[in-house]
């Protein structure tokens, strides 16, 4: 059986939908015939196998609206051999291609997040979107949460919820170089420390941390790179933080894992729906540390569940996330239970394994046997278990 994805990029870029994707194709390589249709990062056409994958990287000649503009991209999809297209959107090139021409005899929709930039993006392309997910044989979502908030969702004939998985073991090392490492990152950051892993971005919401950051007890280190660099280093010295909030930069895969270790909590405090489940928070929880996060209309809050793996607050309201944050921070108790409670959440709902196994399934089922479809789910269906 032959899977192609389409997807914008694979690794080695670096995001959290590209990690999940490499994950996705590499645990099923074994399985299937899996290729992979994305955005270059360059002008030029790259083919090459990657982990058991044919990986087809094409031109891109700048981007629009942080689309990539790979005028070749449709040619690439519509002469691909494949029994089932993956279609992980938000993806505008590659569903405008698919919607006109659909390549193979299946259609899988996974999708990621709403497209909420720029303005203009939902009355023209999420037409197309709403055409594509009433077409697909069934539509992936990463949370029951976005069944509930995402219109575009409730558009589909059927429902898979695949929570994204990480692989557990990989935060729990405890070799002598993995002490090493930690015990590196604990002398640079003076504790309690307070972690943020991301892209530097508007939606991300870290103007919101750093007008919090001064009720943390301790140091607070931002992983990550972005556009908004500049701007946040000059809030933080606006506001003299400089000795307490420090950016770390780009942190090697290597490395990632004893930061989560070395913290005491993780903060993600995202300001948009475009956050539609946040993987970070699953690496902290492997770790077994505790999350503070935001109660936005999307996977957010149901990855961290208030009081049980972190502590949630109101999106965008520094005065609430201050005081979560001096909470959390002055009381060691409570980050040892809400940690331990997010290690168990992680183990029973977050797996790399699961997430492989889940997907294969739903895959073999769509392809092998379509007429099991009618035992999916319908929107309808998973919108009560959203609250739950």
């Amino acid at each position: 059986m032959k899977v192609l994805h389409v997807s914008k990029f694979y690794p080695p870029y670096k995001g959290g939908m590209e990690t999940i994707l490499g994950d996705l194709c590499a645990g099923t390589a074994g399985d299937w015939d899996v290729a992979v249709v994305v955005a270059n990062e360059r002008p030029t056409n790259e083919r090459g196998r990657q982990d058991g994958v044919d990986v087809t990287r094409v031109a891109a000649y700048g981007t629009a609206a942080s689309v990539p503009l790979c005028p070749l991209l449709p040619w690439r999809l519509w002469t691909a051999a494949a029994d089932c297209v993956v279609l992980h959107e938000p993806n505008p090139i590659a569903g405008i291609a698919l919607w006109m021409r659909k390549p193979a005899p299946r259609l899988v929709v996974w999708h990621h997040s709403d497209l909420v930039r720029p303005w203009w993006a939902a009355p023209t392309y999420g037409r197309i979107q709403r055409a594509l997910y009433r077409r697909a044989d069934c539509v992936i979502v990463s949370s029951p949460a976005l069944v509930r908030h995402s219109a575009l969702v409730q558009c589909a004939r059927r429902i898979a919820v695949i929570p994204f998985g990480v692989p557990v073991d990989r935060y729990r090392r405890c070799d002598p170089d993995q002490r090493a490492r930690i015990e590196r990152i604990r002398q640079r950051f003076p504790g309690p420390l307070l972690l943020f892993v991301g892209r530097l971005v508007y939606y991300k919401g870290i103007h919101v941390l750093i007008a919090a950051a001064d009720r943390w007890p301790g140091s607070v280190a931002i992983v990550g790179e972005g556009p908004l660099e500049s701007e946040l280093r000059a809030e933080v010295a606006r506001r003299g933080l400089q000795e307490r909030v420090v950016f770390a930069g780009r942190v090697s895969d290597e490395e990632l894992p004893a930061y989560y270790q070395s913290c005491d909590a993780l903060v993600l405090p995202s300001i948009a729906r475009t956050e539609a489940f946040g993987v970070v928070q699953i690496e902290a929880m492997a770790a077994g540390r505790p999350v503070v996060s935001t109660n936005l209309p999307t996977g957010v809050p149901w990855v961290n569940r208030d009081g049980v793996t972190g502590l949630v607050v109101a999106p965008g309201n520094a005065e609430a996330l201050g005081a979560a944050l001096a909470r959390l921070g002055s009381d060691t108790a409570l980050r040892a239970r809400l940690g331990e409670g997010a290690r168990l959440r992680a183990e029973s709902t977050f797996t790399r394994e699961r997430m492989v196994q889940s997907f294969r399934t739903v895959i073999e089922t769509v392809v092998r046997s379509p007429e099991r479809l009618a035992a999916l789910p319908r929107p309808a269906d998973v919108q009560a278990d959203a609250a739950t």
